[in-house]
């Protein structure tokens, strides 16, 4: 039986479709809900809730309607970010903005490599970190969501709750930032590896 509020399928590369796709996938993850879950809760199939998540099928005002109903947001957030010019950002090698944080009183150096707003997800921020034999001191960190390091040189003694690691050039890491995690040791220097985190974390 077909759906009454589907529409013609669409080409994958609309930006229309891709930000409703985008914005109902966000909602639901945020909710909890899987796709039959907002299915049951809309009133739609789970088929079209995969559709339109993946933006093969362009979905009526009515359906949006329902899954705005269904998921508890307002219908204008759904279409968020369509009409808005997609960004990008690039760092020429070398480059990056020097940025103050915790560490940097213990001699460690900070250079964000850009900070990018989204309109469909979290927002990332990388930041390219260099510890040097200035480093004798070695401040834990703690904040929502979760962080990627990927070592590029040298060797650090990496902490992560209670478990320490040893991170050479190559070796990454992705963890659940809420733990206290941070390098407690430089064992090869300069140590240079790029973080990816929320951004503001």
């Amino acid at each position: 039986m077909s759906d009454p509020h589907a529409r013609e399928p669409v080409a994958a590369d609309s930006r229309l479709e891709r930000t409703v796709g985008n914005r109902v996938r966000h909602h639901r993850l945020a909710a909890g809900l899987t796709a039959s879950d907002l299915a049951a809760r809309s009133g739609l199939s789970p088929a079209m809730i995969s559709r339109i998540e993946s933006a093969t099928t362009s979905a009526s005002l009515t359906t949006i309607h329902r899954l705005a109903r269904a998921l508890e947001v307002p219908v204008a957030s759904l279409f968020r970010g369509a009409d808005a010019p997609r960004a990008a950002i690039v760092v020429k090698a070398g480059g990056g903005t020097e940025s103050v944080r915790a560490g940097s009183r213990q001699g460690h150096r900070y250079a964000s490599l850009g900070n990018l707003l989204s309109t469909s997800g979290p927002s990332l921020e990388p930041t390219l970190v260099t510890l040097t034999d200035a480093s004798n001191v070695f401040p834990l960190f703690q904040h929502p969501g979760t962080e990627f390091l990927y070592m590029l040189e040298g060797a650090v003694l990496f902490r992560h709750g209670d478990d320490e690691h040893v991170l050479e050039a190559g070796d990454s890491i992705l963890l659940d930032a809420e733990t206290p995690h941070g390098p407690t040791a430089v064992i090869a220097g300069p140590a240079r590896f790029l973080s990816v985190n929320p951004a503001g974390a």
